[in-house]
């Protein structure tokens, strides 16, 4: 039987107040992008220059600017005649995205097991263990962002800043996929799994059966989000 994950938990849309004229540009790329990512202005949305401007309170063009940003950066594309539109998900970017993942966090792996493989295992010890609580309670995004944050001590601890870069960009881009599949305990549990069976890999000091079960975990995850973004499996709840 399984338990459906609390949605209560989700952030509600939220308003951008800007008091400092230096950092209006970035303030406003920063509160668009985390709204892109979190799901909170869906696919295919019409960003209309204006309309955004006139909600926040101020002039159009550090407007235009992020969402310059935002479309070099992918999120967004320019539409002729139209303006600024949110992305619709890919199946293709999952694909790829997942594909890089793994070649840069196995190198990531090897990396902070040789650089700093007390501190590595400690605070992976630690995250799993609040993983659980989290899981137990019901809190959806507490999981996802510890989630997150699994791979990110891994990264971190390589020591090296463009790997970590590079891997956050990539982890960033997924939550719009990932918030999507993780509808159900079972789901959330089985990416906890995989996060453990890393764990105790690296706990081996084995190399080999690390990449296994990272490539195993990613894979499985890459699936889940597959299933329920791209095929509407609908979630078993109680």
């Amino acid at each position: 039987m399984t338990r459906s994950l609390n949605w209560g938990t989700v952030r509600p849309v939220r308003r951008l107040i800007i008091r400092n004229n230096k950092t209006i540009r970035k303030r406003i790329y920063d509160h668009i992008r985390e709204q892109l990512l979190y799901g909170e202005i869906p696919p295919n949305h019409h960003l209309i220059e204006a309309k955004i401007a006139r909600e926040i309170g101020t002039s159009r063009t550090p407007v235009r600017e992020a969402l310059h940003s935002l479309e070099l950066e992918g999120l967004i594309e320019s539409v002729p005649r139209v303006g600024y539109v949110v992305k619709p998900v890919s199946e293709e970017e999952v694909e790829e995205i997942c594909a890089i993942r793994i070649v840069i966090e196995a190198l990531a792996l090897r990396w902070a097991m040789q650089k700093a493989y007390g501190r590595l295992v400690e605070e992976l010890r630690e995250n799993t263990s609040l993983q659980e609580e989290k899981i137990s309670r019901g809190d959806f995004i507490g999981f996802i962002e510890l989630d997150a944050q699994f791979h990110e001590i891994i990264t971190r601890h390589s020591g090296s800043k463009r790997l970590l870069e590079l891997a956050q960009t990539l982890r960033q881009h997924m939550w719009r996929y990932r918030i999507r599949s993780m509808y159900t305990t079972d789901n959330a549990l089985e990416a906890m799994e995989g996060h453990k069976g890393i764990l105790e890999a690296i706990e081996k000091n084995d190399l080999e059966e690390v990449n296994k079960a990272l490539v195993y975990h990613l894979e499985r995850s890459r699936e889940a989000i597959v299933r329920y973004t791209f095929r509407h499996t609908p979630p078993v709840t109680e």
